[in-house]
C-alpha cells in the first residue's frame, strides 16, 4: 500500500462537535476502534473510497468492512481462500486461466443478486478508469474477463502471475453493483455500496468522515465469521488523542499508529485495564527519487548517498525498538529477502561516497531537497528527516534542505515528479516479494518513476511470478535486488513493527491486524474468547 501509504490527510480538530451526520450508532453495543488514519475528499482525490482509486491502508480498511472480494487471506495468513467465491484455481498449468465459481445465492447488501457479469463489471471499471492513483496496476495483467452464466467467471491474463488470487484478495478487485457504479467514472464523497460482511453509515465534520459504524449485514455470505454485531471506527488527529481516548474508555482499542512514547509507556508502565499486543508487521520507509530531476539524475549522487546513511543511527535516534535497517526492498520476513545495500555499499563511509562523486565528476557538495509528508505516518517522520539532513550534510559532501507537505498536497505533487527526493511508507497490498518490487518498478508502478530498467519490468519480473512455490524464485529477487542497490531508483531505510492497545475485556485483538496492516473489524468481540 502507498500501499503502499497510510491514509489521507489530518486536520486539526477532527473530533469538533459540529458534525454532518450520516447515520447513527448505539454507544452500548458498539466495539470502539481508534484510528489516526484520516478520510478526506479533496479536489484532488474526491473519490477516497472508489475501489478504482483507493490506494492508501486507511481506505482499504474500509473497504474490506464492505466490499467483498472473490478470495481473501485467511487468519493468520497464508494463500488466499475463497470468500465471496465457492471456489477459484488456475486451469491451466502455465497459471494464465484463472476460473471461479461464486456461492450460490449472493446478494448485495440491498439484496440485488450478485452475479459473473458484476465481477466482470468491477474489474473492466478498474482498468478502464486506471486512475493516477496506481491502483489499476495490480490487475494489468488480466487480458480479458469471461463469464459462464450466473455464477462462473474466468479471468485470462496475458502473462503467467502465480500471485494473482492474492490480487483478487485486494480492495482493489472488490465486486460492485453496475447499478450503484458509473463503469467510466469514480464514485466521488464516502458512500460505499457492497456484499461485504458489514454495511456501513459516517458521521463527517466537512468532508473529513470523523466516525464510520459498521453494522452486521445480514445477508452476508462468505467465509468470514463475526464475532461482533457493530464496530465503530473513530479517526483522531494524532496518537496522543487516541491514547486518552482510550485510558478514558471511549474506546475499546487504539491502533494505527501508536507512538514510540506510547509503546514504550505501555510496555514498562502497563496501565490497569489495558494491554498492549505487538502482532507482525511489513511495513518499510523509504526514499525515493525522480531520477529526471538533475539534482539526482546522475547515479552518482544516489550511490553517494547509499553509502552514507547511517540506518542504525536513524533507527535508534527515531524508532528505537519499534524499527529496524532495512537494507532491501523485500523485508526481512519476506522470502527472498537480502541485504544488497549492505553487500554493495557496506558500512556507511564518507570516504566511500566522496569517491563515487568524484569518479562521476560530480561537483560537491550536491544540493538537494528531502520532501516527507507531515501528517500522514506520524510524529516521528519530521524528526527522521532531520536526522537525515543532518547524517548527509555532516559529510561535507551534501547541502540538503528538507521540506514537509501536508498529504493531500504532497501526494499529487509526488505523483507529478515535483520532488527530487520524497519519503514514503509501504504497507503491502499481499505478503508476497512481487508486492514489494511491482509497485515501485513494474510499469504504471504506483511511484510514476520515470526509472525504467527493462531487464526487471520485462524478464525478471515476469519470470518471479510464474512458480507457485515462492521459495523457488528467491534468486531472481536477488537479482532484482542487485540492480535496485546499484541503480538506486529507491533507498529502502527501515521495516516497522505493529502494536494494538485495548481494553482487556476485548477479545481477538491478535487477529483484528495482519502482517499487511489490514483491520479484521470482524475477529473482535467482548468476554471470553
Amino acid at each position: 500500500m502507498n500501499r503502499k501509504t497510510l491514509a489521507l490527510p489530518a486536520v486539526a480538530g477532527l473530533l469538533a462537535p459540529l458534525l454532518v451526520a450520516c447515520g447513527g450508532s448505539d454507544e452500548n453495543k458498539a466495539i470502539v476502534v481508534g484510528t489516526t488514519d484520516q478520510f478526506l475528499a479533496t479536489a484532488e482525490a474526491p473519490a477516497p473510497l472508489d475501489p478504482a482509486f483507493a490506494y492508501d491502508t486507511g481506505a482499504w480498511n474500509i473497504l474490506r468492512q464492505t466490499v467483498q472480494t472473490l478470495m481473501h487471506v485467511p487468519r493468520g495468513g497464508g494463500e488466499p481462500v475463497p470468500e465471496a467465491a465457492e471456489s477459484c484455481g488456475f486451469s491451466d498449468r502455465a497459471s494464465e486461466s484463472y476460473r471461479c465459481t461464486l456461492r450460490e445465492g449472493l446478494t448485495f447488501a440491498d439484496g440485488t443478486p450478485v452475479t459473473a457479469e458484476d465481477v466482470k463489471f468491477s474489474v473492466e471499471r478498474v482498468l478502464t478508469i486506471k486512475s493516477d492513483n496506481g491502483t489499476a496496476a495490480l490487475l494489468a495483467n488480466i487480458d480479458t474477463v469471461e463469464t459462464n452464466g450466473e455464477r462462473e467467471i474466468v479471468f485470462h491474463l496475458k502473462t503467467p502471475d502465480a500471485t494473482f488470487p492474492y490480487k483478487l484478495s485486494t480492495p482493489v478487485a472488490g465486486i460492485l453493483s453496475k447499478n450503484k457504479y458509473s463503469a467510466k467514472q469514480l464514485r466521488e464523497g464516502f458512500d460505499v455500496d457492497g456484499s461485504g460482511p458489514y454495511t456501513m453509515k459516517t458521521e463527517r465534520n466537512g468532508e473529513h468522515i470523523v466516525k464510520a459504524v459498521f453494522t452486521k449485514n445480514p445477508k452476508y455470505k462468505g467465509d468470514i465469521t463475526l464475532r461482533n454485531d457493530k464496530v465503530e471506527l473513530r479517526s483522531f488527529a494524532d496518537a496522543d488523542t487516541m491514547g486518552k481516548a482510550l485510558e478514558n474508555r471511549e474506546i475499546d482499542m487504539m491502533t494505527r499508529s501508536m507512538s514510540l512514547d506510547q509503546v514504550k509507556e505501555l510496555t514498562e508502565k502497563p496501565k490497569a485495564g489495558i494491554d498492549l499486543t505487538e502482532v507482525p508487521g511489513l511495513e518499510i520507509r523509504y526514499l525515493a527519487f525522480n531520477t529526471a530531476d538533475p539534482s539526482v539524475k546522475d547515479k552518482a549522487v544516489r550511490q553517494a548517498m547509499a553509502a552514507v546513511v547511517d540506518r542504525g543511527a536513524l533507527v535508534n535516534a527515531v524508532y528505537g525498538t519499534t524499527a529496524q535497517p532495512l537494507y532491501s526492498l523485500i523485508p526481512s520476513s519476506v522470502t527472498g529477502h537480502s541485504t544488497a545495500f549492505f553487500d554493495s555499499y557496506g558500512e556507511p563511509s564518507t570516504t566511500k561516497a566522496a569517491g563515487i562523486l568524484s569518479k562521476a565528476g560530480i561537483k560537491k557538495p550536491v544540493e538537494v531537497t528531502l520532501h516527507y509528508t507531515t501528517d500522514h505516518y506520524g510524529s516521528g517522520t519530521k524528526k527522521e528527516f532531520e536526522a537525515l539532513r543532518d547524517q548527509l550534510n555532516a559529510t561535507g559532501l551534501f547541502d540538503v534542505t528538507v521540506q514537509g507537505t501536508e498529504w493531500s498536497t504532497f501526494r499529487p505533487a509526488q505523483k507529478r515528479g515535483d520532488y527530487p527526493v520524497y519519503g514514503l511508507g509501504w504497507f503491502p497490498d499481499f505478503p508476497d516479494p512481487d508486492n514489494y518490487v511491482a509497485p515501485f518498478l513494474d510499469a504504471d508502478n504506483f511511484l510514476n518513476t520515470p526509472y525504467v530498467n527493462k531487464s526487471v519490468r520485462d524478464q525478471l519480473i515476469p519470470q518471479s511470478r510464474r512458480s507457485a512455490d515462492r521459495t523457488a524464485v528467491s534468486p531472481v529477487f536477488g537479482q532484482i535486488q542487485k540492480i535496485v542497490a546499484k541503480d538506486v531508483p529507491v533507498l529502502p531505510l527501515w521495516q516497522g513493527k505493529q502494536y494494538v492497545a485495548a481494553r482487556d475485556d476485548l477479545t481477538g485483538v491478535e487477529w483484528a491486524l495482519n502482517t499487511s496492516s489490514d483491520l479484521l473489524l470482524w475477529e473482535l468481540g467482548r468476554g471470553t474468547a
